[in-house]
């Protein structure tokens, strides 16, 4: 079957974050202040938080490839000019050798999903493999950890390149792992974290394999993940996950033929909306909620030949349009035309029937 077009959300990436600060004394002082992001921007991104798992906002992103640069030659043999630190021998500092890994992989796959490149995947999957060489469940149990879970990610953002289920499965197995250390009693946001990406994989591998199974377990980790999140101290993270929790069950809906995993979608958009609206995060996310939720409807209206709901639908995308266009992705804008659309012509069609 072909799922509807839905929108989901990503928090910022942590990890990333973490590598690009931590890389920063390899760099010369001008690239330091070049790091520094340009907030003087006069146009609204209506991008943020829907790029991909590598999002980050506390660095600019011009200095990612001189930070690559700076990592792979602090990992050679031979001394480097271009880096003030010092290079660092694994036979001599296996853990720090292993933690310079672990920040390279980062970084690549942060290339990797700017260029859409597949290669950078592949060598950030690799950094990380090289790290957990070094860094043993049993020794290091938290930079295990850690590296699992840069792993799983590398991967899920793999899968979603390439449209291919073994990424998936390998995100899923090193997620996994990851909370055998980060349980949500002693770690309880890393465990957080970890399940929502857990759903967010299993949603993208279900929507692959077309398969239900891989579905539902996507709405049990985003509901696993909303037991710890509050709006107050995560509010990006709530919205996210209550949006992409609904994103499954809207997928699932269809899959089933099940209006009530549609209504249950519908719900959990709403939430994702509300908060986002009472958090006062960027307009565009709640509008992103509001498009996923209209949508969701409109297969409702469609599933259940419902002309009221369709003209409401078709009501409400024009409303969207109209009052927010502004705050619209080109492809998202052209989804709402065709939603609205579509559901106008649901309403003309059950007319003519009666």
């Amino acid at each position: 079957m072909r799922f509807s077009t839905n929108y989901i959300l990503y928090p910022r990436n942590k990890a990333l974050e973490q590598a690009l600060a931590n890389s920063l004394g390899r760099l010369g002082d001008e690239w330091v202040k070049a790091a520094t992001p340009d907030t003087r921007v006069a146009v609204a991104d209506n991008f943020l938080h829907t790029r991909g798992n590598y999002e980050q906002h506390r660095f600019s992103s011009n200095i990612l490839e001189r930070v690559r640069e700076a990592l792979e030659g602090s990992l050679t043999a031979t001394p480097v000019t271009v880096t003030p630190a010092p290079n660092i021998s694994r036979d001599q500092e296996p853990l720090a050798w292993a933690e310079t890994q672990n920040s390279l992989g980062n970084i690549l796959a942060a290339l990797g999903q700017q260029r859409r490149d597949t290669e950078l995947f592949e060598r950030a999957i690799q950094c990380f493999s090289n790290a957990l060489e070094e860094f043993r469940q049993e020794d290091s149990p938290l930079e295990w950890a850690v590296t699992q879970y840069n792993l799983g990610t590398a991967n899920q953002a793999l899968g979603r390149l390439l449209d291919a289920t073994r990424p998936f499965s390998n995100a899923v197995d090193a997620y996994t792992k990851a909370m055998l250390v980060w349980t949500r009693d002693k770690y309880p946001e890393d465990w957080m974290f970890t399940m929502h990406q857990l759903g967010d994989t299993l949603h993208a591998h279900g929507k692959l394999l077309k398969g239900n199974r891989q579905l539902q377990k996507s709405v049990v980790a985003y509901k696993n993940a909303l037991a710890v999140l509050d709006a107050d101290n995560y509010p990006l993270e709530l919205t996210a996950t209550h949006n992409n929790r609904a994103a499954a069950l809207h997928h699932l809906g269809e899959s089933e033929e099940n209006p009530d995993r549609l209504k249950e979608a519908i719900n959990s958009y709403e939430k994702a909306l509300t908060v986002s609206m009472e958090q006062q995060l960027p307009i565009h996310l709640a509008v992103l909620c509001r498009v996923n939720k209209t949508t969701a409807q409109n297969v409702l209206a469609e599933l259940t030949s419902d002309t009221g709901l369709a003209e409401e639908v078709a009501d409400e995308f024009e409303v969207i349009i109209e009052c927010f266009s502004h705050a619209l992705q080109p492809l998202c804008l052209r989804h709402c035309e065709e939603q609205m659309s579509k559901a106008r012509s649901l309403t003309l069609a059950n007319s003519a029937s009666r």
